[in-house]
């Protein structure tokens, strides 16, 4: 569902402590680990359908692995990117389509499923239920904002269950209209919205995954740190989640590019919005975070009245505080921001001195980390697109570097659908009334 009909966001009832089951678990290929992680939170479809629904989601992916850990010098770089749309997003998507399918013919029923992206969520979530029954799929963007390849992997799918809505403004505006049409409960049931975006609880669950798969891959370290480049918070808070079911993850080092919000919570406590700044990575380029309420609500000792406090300070003021002690929010998240400049030098210099080509996403993590590596305790970041999806950046880090892939490469000739709409709820629900006709 989404959003809670209250408008606050869904958590487990509890977190399973698996700490004492992690030496069975190793040795289980990607599918297999997948099962044990996420069936500790579903209890609704059978052992032997959850089975056969994973494996099915992960059978797309190029690397046997699904998400390949590689040697990058003294660190080590888990590369989320080898999925049909050659993003991170993947890995939980192509999942997430699967269960909405297996649920909505088990019911009986359909859906309208309403999706903010700033690149490569929409991308995912289409290929997840492009030309499944009983779906619809609305997925808006802010026009302009997105890399060209990441515009033309959504609106290059003319499947008839798919409506690309290009919207004038920003993603926090796209993010806070699919807020607002939500908001509206008698709407949201008689057109049965469902959401994609990392609002939805299995988004999340399902990226818990690869921090284990991590974990093994580097040989099940006594204790690790990962950095994570996020922008909507739900990428880190999957390893928060992973960290509390008793993953020996150290800490998750968070890394933001100049939408610095997170980072500047992290280091002081006070969420304070700012104007957007649009950057290399684009994906990045947001100042609300919809996972942050669920970090908050384990950070206020699961007070849902606080978060609801908080969030309100927020959404009236643009600003709120909490407690801080001895200068520090969290001992299991540090954080840093990386510039535009930072990250094109990044992508250089991992280049030049170690023969590998990371997208300006990954960059960011690449450049923050640097400021918290620890040769006693091993470093993975987070490699979350293919760099062939933001070639121009590249070709600015590089020029003269070709980079490419096949996948991309088939989209460039391709006819294109969107529709242009202003950022107006009514508008973006008269277009899902009208079944994405104007």
């Amino acid at each position: 569902m989404g959003l809670a009909d209250d408008g606050g966001l869904l958590v487990p009832e509890s977190i399973p402590d698996v700490s004492a089951e992690l030496k069975d678990w190793q040795g289980l290929s990607y599918a297999e680990l997948a099962l044990k992680v996420m069936g500790k939170f579903i209890d609704d479809i059978p052992t032997a359908d959850l089975r056969r629904i994973i494996t099915t989601s992960y059978a797309s992916f190029t690397d046997p692995r699904v998400t390949p850990l590689v040697p990058l010098g003294d660190h080590q770089v888990l590369e989320l990117f080898h999925g049909p749309t050659l993003a991170f997003k993947d890995i939980a998507l192509q999942l997430l389509g699967n269960l909405f399918e297996y649920i909505l013919q088990e019911r009986g029923h359909s859906v309208n499923i309403l999706g903010a992206t700033s690149g490569d969520t929409g991308s995912a979530a289409i290929a997840g239920v492009r030309g499944k029954q009983n779906i619809n799929i609305y997925i808006m963007f802010p026009e302009g904002r997105t890399s060209p390849l990441q515009e033309l992997q959504m609106t290059s799918i003319l499947d008839p269950n798919v409506h690309n809505i290009a919207i004038h403004g920003s993603f926090d505006d796209c993010q806070a209209l699919m807020k607002g049409v939500f908001s509206d409960l008698p709407f949201k049931r008689q057109y049965g919205l469902a959401a994609v975006n990392s609002v939805n609880w299995t988004r999340v669950l399902a990226q818990v995954v690869y921090y284990f798969s991590a974990w093994y891959q580097a040989g099940c370290p006594a204790q690790f740190d990962v950095c994570v480049p996020t922008g909507n918070f739900g990428n880190i808070f999957a390893g928060y989640i992973a960290r509390q079911m008793g993953l020996p993850i150290r800490r998750l080092i968070l890394a933001t590019n100049a939408n610095d919000i997170l980072c500047r919570f992290f280091n002081s406590g006070r969420y304070e919005r700012r104007d957007v700044h649009f950057t290399h990575s684009p994906a990045m380029d947001i100042q609300i975070s919809s996972n942050f309420e669920r970090y908050l609500f384990y950070k206020l000792d699961g007070s849902a009245e606080q978060v609801k406090a908080f969030m309100s300070s927020f959404s009236t003021t643009g600003c709120a505080e909490i407690p801080v002690n001895d200068g520090i929010v969290d001992p299991a998240i540090v954080a840093g921001s990386a510039s535009n400049e930072a990250t094109l030098r990044m992508i250089r210099h991992v280049h030049d001195v170690f023969g590998y080509l990371a997208d300006p996403h990954t960059a960011v993590g690449l450049a923050v980390m640097q400021a918290y590596a620890d040769p006693q305790v091993p470093l993975i970041c987070l490699a979350t697109a293919h760099p062939a999806k933001f070639e121009d950046s590249i070709h600015e880090a590089l020029p003269g570097v070709e980079v490419s892939h096949p996948t991309l490469e088939a989209l460039r000739h391709l006819p294109t659908h969107k529709t242009l709409l202003a950022p107006d709820e009514a508008t973006i629900k008269a277009f899902i009334e009208a079944g994405g006709k104007r």
